[in-house]
């Protein structure tokens, strides 16, 4: 699987958990009073260590 779609794949499921799934709350809940900029910052982090641990579990297959 290409970095990419595995990128879009995990991506999708944060932001469609967090936007349409959780409807009440339950599991973001603890992140209510951030701002937008933390919250932002997070997402991007989570981003970049997925990344990361993608590449470092596949990288015998990558060269």
């Amino acid at each position: 699987m290409s970095p990419f779609l595995a990128l879009f794949i995990i991506l999708f499921a944060i932001v469609a958990d967090y936007f349409w799934f959780d409807t009440d709350k339950k599991r973001w809940g603890w992140m209510k009073n951030w701002s937008k900029l933390s919250k932002g910052l997070f997402f991007l982090g989570f981003a970049v260590f997925s990344i990361l641990i993608y590449i470092g579990l596949s990288f015998k297959y990558l060269h």
